[in-house]
């Protein structure tokens, strides 16, 4: 068994682990910030939308889907960089890699949004 905190003590210390991952991903990732901003500006609208509660829920989590991913794109590219600024083949593979998550990511949110829209429209 791997020794450190047990009980509530490690839930809290994994809560303050996480929120320190968060603080890192704000000051030092552009893309996080916007991405952000878009949840902050979208969510509102989502909850206004006469919709199903059900479809609020999909278009929000479309977008903390978004977070998600630029996170463990992030903890990727800081992991690759830690090892190494050089470069080899394999580091701008993975950091290629975790960027196409992502950008799959934001095309899975656009099609939904607009699928939703569309469908309240007519």
């Amino acid at each position: 068994m791997k020794p450190g905190y047990k009980g509530i003590q490690r839930i809290v210390k994994a809560t303050e682990f996480s929120i320190q991952g968060l603080k890192a991903a704000w000051k030092n990732e552009a893309a996080f910030r916007q991405e952000v901003v878009l949840v902050f500006i979208l969510v509102p609208f989502a909850l206004l939308i006469p919709i199903a509660l059900l479809t609020k829920l999909i278009l929000i989590g479309s977008l903390f889907l978004i977070l998600i991913v630029e996170l463990i794109n992030s903890a990727i590219e800081a992991v690759v960089d830690r090892v190494g600024k050089e470069h080899h083949e394999l580091s701008g593979q993975a950091k290629d890699i975790g960027s196409s998550a992502v950008l799959l990511t934001l095309i899975l949110a656009l099609f939904t949004w607009l699928s939703v829209i569309v469908d309240f429209i007519i």
